[in-house]
Formats: C-alpha cells, sequence, structure tokens
C-alpha cells in the first residue's frame, strides 16, 4: 500500500513538473507566436493572367501557379479524399489530434525513425504560414500553439481554404487548384474520384511522388487513399474497385491558354512589369487588352500560309537533321525505337510533325514518328513533284527518284490531307508580322510577331527595324501637296545621277521596273510606285521641308538621314510604326497611339486601371478645340495610353490631335485607292470593296515586302523578310509576298461591314485636266481627266474655255462640299 501511494504522489509530482516545464515553454515562446489574425489577410501568390477582348486567356505569367479556391468550390469528394489523407478527424478536434501525436511518438521510440507524423491539417496550415520545416522540438511545440490559437479564431471552412490554397504540389503547383490544372488540364470540380485521391496523396513528397515525377509511387499511395475512403465509408467497393483499377491518366498541362496571341502576351507582360514590378506576377491581376479573339486567329493563319505560300515558290531545303550513325552498316537493323524516343524532343511546328525516314526505295519512303506510328511519302503523285532550293532566285529540277531526295535517318517535316495522306513539307526560314489598329483609337485589333512563337520569341511587329521602302511615299507626297504641289503636278520620271557624300559616292536610283517613263503626274507616279520621280519631288520640296512634316505626323525624326534616299523609304521603322502612320491616312488625319491594355483588375475584381486613349473626334473643331488637337487638361501621355505608368488613367476623354489637312489627307486617300484599282495593289481588288486603299513597299535586294492598306475601320500592315537580311529574291515583291497575308487578314477583317466613302472634305474642287500636262483642260478636249485640287492650289488653264477671270465657262470644275 505505502509502495502504491509512492508511485501515486510521484506521478502526480511528474504530471506537476511536466505541465511547469510546458507553462514554461509556453510562457517562453507564446509572446514569439505571430499574430493569427493575419491569416484572415493573407494574400496567395497569383499569377497573372493576360486576355483577349472577347475574354480568351492569351498569356499567364508568375513563377507559381495558383489558383484561389472558396471553400464552397471544393468539391466534396475531393475533401473526403484529402481528411482520408491527412486528417480524417479535422472537422472533430480542436487543431491537434492527441492520440495522433501519442502515436508519432511511440513510433519514433521503438523505431528510431519519423512515422506518421501526427500533424493535423490545422497544425500543416500553422507550419505553411508561419513557420520553417526545420525538425526541432521548438518548432513543433510552435506548430500546435499555433495550431490551438487557429482554431479559436478562424471556422473549419476557413482553415481547410488556407490549406488547400497554400500547399506546394510540385512543378511549381500550389494549392489544389493548380495542381489540378498541371497534373490534368482540368479544374478539380471536373476530376474523376481516381484523380481527386492522386491529388490528395501528393502532399506527402510533392517533388519526387507526384503523377509526374514518380507515377508508380503516387498510384501506390492513391490506392491506399482509396482503401482509407472505404474503410470510412466515403465511397462503396463498386466505386473503389473502378478507381484503383484506373492508370494514372496525368501529364502536363501549361496555362488553359485559349488563343495563340503570344507576341501581344509577352508586350503585355512588359507593361505590367514596369507598372508594378515583380508584384505584376504574384498579385493575380487580370489584364484585358484590345486582341480580338476571331481576327488575331485569322491573323496567325495568315502569316503561316503567306509564308508558307513563299516557301514553295523557292523549293525545298532539305531535311532539318540525319541521325543515322555512320559507322553503321545498312543491313544492321536500325534504333528506330530510340529515334522516334528523340523526335519527342520536335514538337509540332506551324501544324507540321516532325518524322525520321527509315527506308527509301523506288516507290517512296517510310517514316516514323513520335509516338510510333509509322506510315509513308510515296514518290507518285507527291515526292516526283518536289525542287530542290538552289538560291533565292532558282529552283532545280524535279528530282530523279526518292533516293535522290531523302535519305536513311533523315529528320524532316511532313502534313497530313484532310483525307489523311502524308506530304513532304518544311518550316519556311522567311519571317513575317501583321499589325492591325482600329484607326479611331488606336486599339490594337490583332499583332503578329512572327510565323511562330514557339519558333522565335522575337517580336518583328514591334521590335525589328526594316526599311518600309515604297510603303513610306504616301508622307512624302502628303508634305509636297501641303507646300503647293498637286495631285497633277507633273515630275519627269528620267534617270537621275546624284554625288552625295552622305550617300558613299554616286548614287543611280532606279524604278523596280528598270525602265522610266517620262512627264509623270503625282497620281500616277504614287500608283505605280515610280521612285525616280519620288526622289526628284523630294528634291524640289527640299529634304528639311520633309522632315519637319514627317514630325508633325508623329514619326521620330531624330535618326532621319537628311539625303535623298529618304525619298525611297530607307529609315528603318516597325511594322507597329507604319501601321501608325497609315492610322493618320484611314482616320482623316489624325494622330492616335497604339495601345495594348484596356483594364487591369486585381484579384479581388476590382479595376484598378483603365485606358482612356485620344479618340478621333470629327466635330471637335466645331466644339471650339482648334484643328482637333485634345485640351492641355485632356492630353494623355504615351505611357498611360500604353499602359507603362504607374498612376491612374484620367477619367476624361480626350481627343486625338489633327496632325494632317483633311483636304490633303483626303486627296492622298484617293490616290491609294487608285493603287488597289490599277497600281501595284491590284489583288486586293479580290476583296471586291471600292473603300479600300494602300501601298505596297519593297526595299533594295529584296530584302523587306511590305503592304499597308486599311478603310475607315480597320489599318493593317504586313511586313515579309529574313532576319538575316538576306535578298527575298528577285521576283519577290511587296505585291507578290506581303499583299496576299494582308488580303487574307482583311477578307475576314471588313467581311460583313458596310462600305464607307470618306466625306469629301470643303474647299476641294474637282477639275478636268489634261492627262500629259496636268494643266486645266478646255471643254473641247476629250483626253481630259477629273482631279481633285484644294481650291487655293488649282492648275493653271489655256486660254481656250475659260473667261478673263480664268473661271470655267462651261462648269468645267465641281465645287464639293
Amino acid at each position: 500500500m505505502n509502495f502504491l501511494r509512492w508511485c501515486f504522489r510521484l506521478a502526480v509530482l511528474g504530471a506537476l513538473g511536466a505541465a511547469w516545464v510546458l507553462a514554461g515553454v509556453y510562457l517562453y515562446l507564446s509572446p514569439n507566436l505571430p499574430n493569427v489574425e493575419t491569416l484572415r489577410d493573407v494574400r496567395l501568390q497569383t499569377p497573372m493572367r493576360v486576355y483577349s477582348a472577347d475574354g480568351a486567356l492569351i498569356g499567364q505569367f508568375g513563377e507559381q501557379k495558383r489558383n484561389p479556391l472558396e471553400y464552397g468550390e471544393i468539391p466534396q469528394q475531393f475533401v473526403n479524399a484529402l481528411l482520408s489523407a491527412e486528417d480524417d478527424g479535422f472537422f472533430e478536434h480542436r487543431g491537434i489530434d492527441i492520440g495522433g501525436l501519442l502515436r508519432a511518438v511511440s513510433e519514433l521510440l521503438i523505431t528510431g525513425e519519423k512515422g506518421s507524423g501526427g500533424s493535423t491539417l490545422t497544425m500543416q496550415v500553422a507550419r505553411n504560414y508561419f513557420l520553417s520545416l526545420e525538425r526541432t522540438f521548438f518548432r513543433k511545440f510552435n506548430e500546435i500553439l499555433l495550431a490551438i490559437e487557429i482554431e479559436r479564431r478562424l471556422s473549419k471552412q476557413e482553415i481547410f481554404e488556407l490549406y488547400v490554397n497554400r500547399i506546394f504540389l510540385g512543378h511549381r503547383a500550389y494549392g489544389f487548384e493548380a495542381a489540378s490544372q498541371v497534373y490534368y488540364g482540368k479544374s478539380i470540380g471536373e476530376l474523376t474520384l481516381a484523380q481527386h485521391a492522386m491529388l490528395a496523396g501528393v502532399p506527402k513528397s510533392p517533388s519526387t511522388k507526384n503523377p509526374l515525377s514518380g507515377p508508380e509511387d503516387a498510384k501506390a499511395r492513391r490506392n491506399w487513399i482509396l482503401g482509407r475512403m472505404l474503410a470510412l465509408e466515403y465511397i462503396d467497393d463498386s466505386a473503389y474497385q473502378q478507381a484503383i483499377a484506373t492508370p494514372v491518366t496525368a501529364t502536363r498541362h501549361g496555362a488553359a491558354i485559349s488563343l495563340d496571341a503570344r507576341y501581344a502576351a509577352e508586350m503585355a507582360r512588359r507593361q505590367m512589369l514596369q507598372r508594378y514590378g515583380l508584384k505584376a506576377y504574384t498579385e493575380g491581376y487580370s489584364v484585358y487588352t484590345t486582341i480580338r479573339g476571331p481576327l488575331q486567329k485569322v491573323a496567325n493563319e495568315s502569316i503561316v500560309a503567306g509564308l508558307r505560300t513563299y516557301d514553295s515558290r523557292h523549293g525545298y531545303r532539305g531535311a532539318e537533321a540525319n541521325w543515322l550513325d555512320p559507322e553503321r552498316a545498312p543491313e544492321i537493323a536500325l534504333p528506330l525505337d530510340d529515334w522516334t524516343q528523340n523526335l519527342n524532343d520536335l514538337p509540332s511546328l506551324l501544324g507540321l510533325e516532325a518524322a525520321i525516314v527509315f527506308a527509301v526505295d523506288e516507290s517512296g519512303a517510310q517514316i516514323a514518328f513520335a509516338n510510333g506510328q509509322r506510315d509513308k511519302l510515296p514518290w507518285e503523285g507527291g515526292l516526283e513533284k518536289v525542287r530542290p532550293y538552289i538560291s533565292e532566285n532558282r529552283r532545280g529540277n524535279t528530282f530523279a527518284g526518292s533516293e535522290e531526295l531523302l535519305k536513311v535517318g533523315d529528320v524532316i517535316r511532313v502534313e497530313q490531307s484532310p483525307e489523311g495522306l502524308w506530304s513532304l513539307a518544311q518550316i519556311p526560314d522567311a519571317q513575317a508580322a501583321l499589325v492591325s489598329l482600329d484607326p479611331m483609337d488606336g486599339s490594337i485589333i490583332s499583332l503578329v510577331g512572327g510565323i511562330g512563337y514557339e519558333v522565335s520569341k522575337f517580336n518583328r511587329a514591334t521590335q525589328a527595324q526594316r526599311q518600309p521602302g515604297s510603303n513610306f511615299k504616301p508622307f512624302l507626297y502628303a508634305a509636297a501637296l501641303s507646300v503647293g504641289r498637286t495631285a497633277a503636278t507633273v515630275v519627269n520620271d528620267a534617270p537621275i545621277v546624284i554625288e552625295d557624300r552622305s550617300l558613299e559616292g554616286v548614287w543611280r536610283p532606279e524604278n523596280d521596273s528598270g525602265k522610266f517613263f517620262g512627264p509623270t503626274r503625282l497620281r500616277w507616279a504614287l500608283t505605280k510606285s515610280r521612285n525616280l520621280v519620288s526622289i526628284r519631288l523630294l528634291q524640289d520640296i527640299g529634304i528639311e521641308t520633309f522632315i519637319d512634316y514627317a514630325t508633325q505626323l508623329g514619326f521620330d525624326t531624330s535618326a532621319f538621314a537628311a539625303d535623298l534616299s529618304l525619298a525611297l523609304g530607307t529609315h528603318a521603322m516597325t511594322p507597329l510604326d507604319v501601321a501608325t502612320a497609315y492610322a493618320i491616312l484611314a482616320n482623316g488625319g489624325y494622330r492616335v497611339e497604339p495601345y495594348l491594355i484596356t483594364r487591369i483588375d486585381n484579384l479581388v475584381g476590382d479595376t484598378v486601371f483603365e485606358a482612356s486613349p485620344a479618340l478621333v473626334c470629327d466635330n471637335c473643331e466645331a466644339n471650339g478645340n482648334e484643328e482637333g488637337s485634345a485640351t492641355e487638361s485632356d492630353e494623355l501621355s504615351m505611357e498611360q495610353i500604353l499602359g507603362e505608368a504607374s498612376g491612374d488613367a484620367p477619367s476624361s476623354t480626350s481627343h486625338a490631335e489633327r496632325v494632317m489637312d483633311e483636304r490633303i489627307n483626303f486627296i492622298i486617300d484617293s490616290i491609294l485607292k487608285d493603287v488597289i484599282k490599277r497600281g501595284t495593289g491590284r489583288k486586293a481588288l479580290a476583296l471586291g470593296r471600292g473603300d479600300i486603299a494602300g501601298k505596297t513597299g519593297t526595299t533594295n535586294g529584296p530584302m523587306d515586302a511590305w503592304f499597308s492598306g486599311y478603310n475607315s475601320s480597320v489599318v493593317t500592315s504586313t511586313w515579309v523578310g529574313f532576319d538575316e537580311y538576306t535578298p527575298l529574291g528577285n521576283r519577290e515583291f511587296g505585291g507578290t509576298a506581303a499583299l496576299p497575308i494582308w488580303i487574307e487578314f482583311m477578307r475576314v477583317a471588313l467581311d460583313g461591314t458596310p462600305e464607307r466613302e470618306k466625306n469629301q472634305p470643303e474647299g476641294i474642287s474637282y477639275v478636268r485636266i489634261d492627262p500629259e500636262t496636268g494643266a486645266m483642260a478646255p471643254s473641247s478636249q476629250r483626253s481630259a481627266i477629273f482631279e481633285f485640287f484644294r481650291k487655293e492650289n488649282l492648275p493653271e488653264s489655256s486660254p481656250e474655255g475659260f473667261d478673263s477671270n480664268g473661271k470655267d465657262t462651261e462648269n468645267l470644275i465641281q465645287d464639293i462640299f
């Protein structure tokens, strides 16, 4: 009895001692515990998402992939799976599981190794949000104290949300919704029972035993969780048997990009980084752009089709590589499995699949794909039509046979017809860009910076400085009209030799055709893109006059070379620069600035930025805003328009500044319509519209091919060339290489829109002239044609048919208001 009493007293004293120790530890640690209330305001690192104007996801940026969920959005089946895996008593305990802790301690004492751990979901929340992962007594005790405090402050649902949204689950995925997207490409609400159990098992070892890095271990963990769900009666035996029989279906998924506009998305990313710094990647911003989804898709397709058409005119350049070991005898079996495995490193590009040639005979070539599939490229009707590339100006004759064209081990590209037949193809070497704007406010409708972002991330639409060639001529002619020249002014199209040090000696420019056509009216010279007329015109009005006018239009003229080569568009600029300039021609003479970001929303959906671009306003002058320019209070900086400034956008509407006289604009527009009707842009007549205008451009070499054109609602510039500045071929021009891309895009962009002719402004006269001299024609001249003039620049008249005041006695002048 005395012994029992002694043992009891010893136990009490031990318990009291332990209590005092625990109390002391608590008093020591509690002042350093973080404030649990901060969990209510915790901000999860959520990536930035970029959308088109119609809500399609075009980009996602952020190191940590996270998609926060509220408790009500979490499927009950997944809740059950997670509870079975981590803490089946979560909704009953108060933050700690005494039985689990004692079990973990006993396992450690008996085996010397860490076993089940004994951590509840609440304790894991405490660790994930506040503590390090070091395995020490004090950290574990802090974890317990924090778990108790968290349970006092937050509801079970709030705690569960915090766990589900924070935990790391491999492959840069944080939170289960992000993991669901990474491993299955679906929202967690769309997953099966087997997939829910698979995800619930990832927290145990997220880096090595997730369904991608360790599929067998992950499957074993999944099946154990399914067994727990069965034991806890969350599922029945039928569901259990079906789920454990399900194979591992996880594959790597990126962000669910629904529209290929990656060049534009990258532009938005850079602007967001300038605006918010690194927080742009973590604060969950939603960025809405001006990109119109359906037209962006057409722009992508037009670029690819145009470049492949160009490429087909220049011949087959050969296989991408040859993987045959030169020491391997032909009779030895080929390592086909190794080859097809290596093809996995060559993804499909532009819809062209990579394939390996493993046999060639007179009937064609046998090919294999990354998935092990085999097929044939027939000689008859297929390979027999292929012609080799010799140079940019020449193709060779067709090959003598399959063995001459292809070799065993060749890595090639093939495309499949709608009938399922494969044919030889290749990825074009040439590049292209397309920029389309709304000329009334500068919003970027579509933008493509190259043949494919996966081929090259360099954005040629905004970064490639290329000579625009004759694409630049309309602005020279507008400058000439501004100093009194007219569309009927005659300039001699004849050889010219210029000695100019800035042009490195003697310069003998020529027309593209190599011919000279004598005295030529400016309308016809621009319609036919006569180089010699343009040079003489610049010489006539003066280089400084033209540079001043170009500055007025908004061109950056700081680097313009002050020589006559300016007449031929030798100053390099980007396709976006060119499209912005053509917007002036399209909208009646106003300068609008291109912009991409329309709105930025934060994580909770509040709008933190909204663009307020300067708008074209036809009646601004009538309202007292002289020349249609913006008032001082309405002006927007370039940074604000492009979405690069950090301040809030102004709420007032600003008006675009008029930079070109409306009558000059009207006359240049009428000439550029003639370019389509009877000039270098005649192929665009295929669109069957009378309201389109535009201009081709081709530079020496030719190195660059352009077409820029518009109507009143859309302006689009297209460019084709090589990144290495090598020639396109002596039969390639703006009208052959760039114009077809423009046509295919504008065919859709203008579809269903009514034709809109420009209003004829006040102060324009429509006069009969002699087409040879540009002078006002008498009534008796049958060959006379009509031409537009500003009233103050009417042509000289001959005596016949006019009175002493020079007035047309037979209504040969029509005033247009």
